[in-house]
């Protein structure tokens, strides 16, 4: 249990503070919070961020630099928002896994397996807490930046007429006034919480679940390539064998789970990737005013963006590498020498673990890393072209 809480307790907490995280609640009270919370978050990202952005959008249509700046907030919105309610709605199945990865951490296990459990936990953890760094930094420089007068936003006369708030929206109210200028500031750093929390645990989630698929899955490799020294063959293999398909039923959480979420983040990527290639390159050859300090802000925010989408396709590269470990470990083993029964059933295994468990972007897209290497790619031929198009103009 120890090692449970050890493995989950920093994800469980980002999660819980917009009530995302998936558990069966026996007290009314705490379900009663939990629907609060997530409520709350999406009303609060809705009507305080998503709109006044999205109206802030419309009235600086003309410049592309305010554009820009625009839809580096807006977008990541509107996939916090789709986070919410997809792991809303998928929270019955979530509680599923979870349960499963409880009974991981606590049945009876060698000493070699839980040290691969530990291991793989170990990983997810890092990436848990390096998006966490991440994430306090950014809202630091949001929040607190304002509150001396600047911004690395691109400030414009047409939503930032007098006090710097840290978001560029537009509401119907005179914001400059007071109270309201101290209350849409609380309300916004209030909303940059909430959202930053629910973007990176839910991607943190992603983490977990994988993580422990790939220690279980090595596990299952390693039960494969020793079954020679176990007693009793058959009762072993069937062990092996509904391991395997319970962890098969496991990833059809995953998958089911993500894939809209991980297609969404696709195009989030490729649309945010170009938008800042154009202004770092316009800004480096047309000699626009921009400071350095706001250029380099820029230039880490495209580094941060293709470093979470790689990282997404790594860990599917490591699934699809453990799947094949468990292919080979069945292939390797002696089964030729084993009676024609015996044989048979074991080949079942080598037929289906040929098949590897691919977390895919809506089921189309497999995140591997040459699918990222090509989407790149792609990415960097767009804006050459729109480079090119609007030197010619």
């Amino acid at each position: 249990y120890i090692d449970l809480e050890w493995a989950i307790k920093l994800n469980r907490f980002t999660l819980n503070i917009a009530g995302l995280w998936p558990r069966n609640y026996e007290n009314v009270y705490d379900r009663f919070l939990s629907d609060f919370r997530t409520t709350f978050s999406f009303l609060l990202i809705v009507f305080f961020g998503l709109i006044p952005s999205i109206h802030s959008l419309m009235r600086t249509w003309g410049d592309m630099i305010a554009k820009i700046d625009n839809l580096q907030f807006t977008l990541p919105l509107v996939i916090v928002i789709i986070k919410l309610v997809i792991i809303r709605w998928k929270k019955t199945d979530l509680i599923v896994a979870l349960k499963m990865i409880a009974d991981d951490w606590l049945k009876t296990k060698s000493e070699k397996e839980q040290r691969v459990m530990i291991k793989c936990a170990q990983n997810a953890r890092t990436i848990i807490i390096f998006g966490y760094v991440l994430m306090i930094v950014g809202i630091s420089f949001y929040i607190f930046l304002p509150c001396f007068g600047t911004s690395l936003r691109y400030m414009t006369n047409i939503t930032d007429p007098q006090k710097i708030l840290p978001l560029q929206t537009y509401y119907f109210y005179n914001k400059d006034q007071t109270p309201y200028y101290e209350l849409t500031f609380i309300v916004q750093a209030l909303l940059l919480i909430v959202a930053s929390a629910s973007y990176t645990g839910v991607n943190n989630l992603l983490g977990l679940l994988v993580f422990h698929l790939c220690g279980q899955l090595e596990n299952l490799k390693e039960r494969l390539i020793n079954m020679k020294q176990y007693k009793n063959f058959c009762v072993d293999l069937t062990f092996i064998v509904e391991d395997h398909i319970r962890l098969i039923k496991y990833f059809d959480i995953i998958e089911s789970t993500f894939n809209l979420l991980l297609l969404g983040l696709l195009l989030y990527f490729g649309i945010l990737f170009c938008l800042y290639g154009f202004l770092i390159v316009t800004v480096l050859t047309e000699g626009k005013e921009m400071s350095m300090m706001r250029l380099i802000y820029l230039i880490s925010i495209v580094l941060n963006v293709c470093s979470h989408m790689c990282l997404y396709c790594v860990v599917g590269e490591i699934l699809v590498a453990q799947c094949e470990k468990v292919y080979y470990a069945a292939y390797d083993y002696k089964w030729y020498t084993l009676e024609p029964e015996k044989a048979k059933t074991l080949i079942l295994i080598m037929i289906r673990a040929n098949k590897p468990l691919y977390i895919t972007a809506g089921k189309m897209f497999p995140m591997t890393l040459s699918m990222f290497c090509n989407h790149l790619l792609t990415n960097l031929r767009k804006k050459h072209c729109q480079q090119n198009t609007n030197f010619h103009m």
